[in-house]
């Protein structure tokens, strides 16, 4: 595509895509890699707690104690979102 800027035409190009983009998304081997350690080590003391709090749902709770071992607010939120998902699915 052409576009004149000034008195010589020029070609837009694609700009290659930044790093930024593709940073939350995981590869293949990084989440066979955890799927396989998950299979194998278990939950941590810690998680299974959570997701007993979770059945009993107790959300508030089980956001505390992942938050008190994981430093953040944000990485509690997403623990206790993948704990949900496992103890949702071991319900059913």
């Amino acid at each position: 595509m052409t576009k004149p800027v000034g008195p010589h035409p020029t070609t837009l190009r694609k700009r290659p895509q930044r790093p930024a983009t593709t940073k939350s998304v995981r590869g293949k081997r990084s989440l066979l890699a955890k799927q396989v350690a998950r299979e194998v080590c278990g939950f941590a003391p810690y998680e299974k707690r959570a997701i007993e709090l979770l059945r009993n749902s107790l959300d508030k709770r089980a956001l505390r104690v992942c938050k008190k071992k994981l430093g953040t607010h944000k990485r509690a939120k997403a623990k206790v979102e993948e704990l949900g998902r496992f103890a949702r699915a071991a319900q059913n």
